[in-house]
């Protein structure tokens, strides 16, 4: 299925070599003011960036075809479309035989036989992420407009990590450089590691962290429908995605109670809590405090080395060299992606849960 949420439910559509990609955002309330430029600065920040991106070019532009008219919504669907221009889909025939380690070729013919569109991915490729950023800025806006924000930076790529305190400031402030990393210094360090694999005609993962702030107590519908379980759900969604986790995260497995549990405090009037390790969330429901997650972000499949293979017509090994135009490491441009599926995921649970009418 191609559809998610509940009250604010998406549906993209489209594919990578297709003639566009998309997505319709239906739910939003009426009479909400959307800035049309807002959803553009947010596409443009997935864009490839000089020297560590794909030297595909989109431009990327979107369309309004429904549910805004005059800088406000409608109520009725919102649909937005941007054209794919600049493909190249002439490399791609081979994939249906020769399945590409790290991809989904193999398990795409599988289950949708030989009329799988496997250019540049097909249904299966980041490019499908250009709607979900598109649709995630009005979420964004919708969240904003009761003092909700939501932002991300990489925390790590490869095995240059940053390991210092941050918060949602740290997100908003990472749109200053390239490599969407909380500071100057980390940007640079990160940036030399993707060049390094990019020079080995490799790739780097990554993790990006994103913080929720502002969240009333509250959110969240138990038992199926927690705050943690939406979330993964949307962000294990995006493709490259491999991991998720919430606050202290896999490290609370080697921690005491004593030392996980966040102990209750008052501040400025509102019940808090004096750390952070459950990530803003209890029972799956929102505890007032920063919702925290990171997102684990797998190597690019496609790398410039020579790899083995099956031709599965012919049941032989082969070898198999990707060519074509790929990023080294696709850990910054998922940062918008990630921000927009949380603040969809977290403005669908605010409408459930009656804090947004």
């Amino acid at each position: 299925m191609n559809t998610i949420g509940s009250e604010l439910r998406l549906t993209l559509f489209g594919t990578s070599h297709g003639p566009c990609v998309g997505a319709v955002l239906d739910g939003a309330p009426p009479g909400m003011i959307v800035d049309v430029a807002s959803i553009q600065h947010e596409v443009d920040l997935r864009k490839p960036r000089a020297g560590i991106g794909t030297p595909r070019a989109e431009e990327d532009v979107v369309e309004v075809i429904s549910g805004i008219v005059d800088g406000k919504s409608t109520g009725g669907p919102i649909t937005l479309l941007v054209m794919n221009r600049d493909t190249d889909s002439r490399k791609y025939d081979r994939f249906k035989s020769v399945p590409r380690p790290g991809h989904a070729d193999l398990t795409a013919r599988s289950k949708y036989s030989d009329c799988v569109d496997l250019r540049g991915g097909g249904q299966f490729s980041g490019r499908m992420t250009v709607g979900l950023v598109a649709a995630g800025a009005i979420a964004k806006m919708l969240l904003e407009e009761r003092g909700i924000r939501v932002a991300a930076f990489v925390r790590q790529v490869g095995k240059v990590r940053d390991r210092e305190e941050r918060d949602v400031t740290s997100g908003v402030l990472s749109r200053s450089n390239e490599l969407r990393a909380a500071t100057d210094e980390m940007a640079e360090a990160m940036r030399q590691e993707i060049i390094s694999a990019r020079e080995d005609g490799d790739s780097v993962g990554g993790v990006v962290e994103c913080i929720a702030d502002g969240l009333p107590i509250g959110i969240g519908e138990p038992f199926f429908d927690t705050v943690e379980g939406e979330l993964a759900k949307m962000l294990f969604a995006v493709p490259g995605v491999k991991g998720i986790e919430f606050g202290a995260g896999f490290a609370s497995a080697g921690m005491r109670g004593s030392q996980h549990n966040d102990p209750f405090v008052l501040v400025d009037g509102k019940v808090r809590t004096a750390k952070n390790d459950a990530g803003g969330i209890l029972g799956g429901i929102t505890n007032g405090m920063p919702v925290v997650l990171r997102v684990a972000i797998k190597p690019t499949a496609s790398i410039a080395r020579g790899q083995r293979s099956l031709d599965v017509k012919s049941g032989r090994q082969t070898d198999l060299k990707i060519e074509g135009r790929h990023d080294p490491c696709i850990a910054p441009r998922a940062v918008p992606v990630v921000e927009a599926a949380a603040a969809l995921v977290l403005a669908d649970l605010s409408m459930r849960g009656g804090t947004v009418d």
